[in-house]
């Protein structure tokens, strides 16, 4: 990726009528799992979108995201294939375009991003809701050593990462402890908001 800051896909102006969900939180937090579940429970509504992100990582398990290497990831933000594109923790993320479609065709677009990109996406959507899923620190640390994935690098580093963003401005915080399932009815609630409500 050729900045280290996060693109934005310029719009003016900001895209609607439909909705950007951005699901954020600490590594260890659940977004995967929580997303995975809801991304279950909303199969049979098409007007909930569930886009696949680009990663410079191998897929695994965890999350059903498209591989792609650096260069491969260079060439597509050049090319305007990404909506939303970041970096961190030494890879490269990318939301495709087509979310542009779904949001102007009125749908709900949900999307694990990084929350360093939660200002400028504001500026982009007419409607956007941040969802924070988190947990208290000891949990995250527990869970990233549990999960011990090579690509995460340091625990440690993951952990402090978290002071930057402790004043993000998320609409909904998910404490997500115990039960998963508490934490994703509450999120698939969020997801079957009306964007009129």
């Amino acid at each position: 990726m050729s900045t280290a800051a996060p693109h934005i896909d310029p719009a003016t102006p900001p895209i609607g009528p439909g909705r950007l969900v951005l699901a954020v939180g600490p590594s260890g937090g659940g977004k995967d799992s929580v997303l995975r579940h809801a991304r279950i429970d909303c199969a049979g509504d098409p007007s909930i979108v569930f886009p696949r992100r680009a990663v410079t990582r191998p897929a695994n398990s965890d999350e059903d995201h498209e591989s792609i290497d650096e260069a491969q990831f260079d060439a597509a933000l050049r090319a305007g294939a990404f909506a939303l594109a970041w970096q961190a923790h030494g890879l490269c993320y990318g939301i495709p375009r087509a979310i542009n479609d779904d949001i102007r065709l009125g749908r709900t677009v949900v999307c694990n991003v990084s929350r360093g990109i939660i200002r400028s996406a504001r500026k982009c959507y007419v409607h956007t809701t941040c969802v924070l899923i988190t947990a208290p620190e000891d949990i995250l640390a527990a869970r990233l050593s549990a999960r011990a994935r090579v690509s995460d690098g340091s625990i440690a580093a993951r952990l402090e990462r978290n002071d930057i963003y402790f004043d993000i401005s998320a609409d909904v915080v998910i404490d997500n402890v115990g039960n998963i399932d508490h934490a994703v009815q509450t999120f698939v609630s969020i997801l079957r908001r009306s964007t009129k409500a």
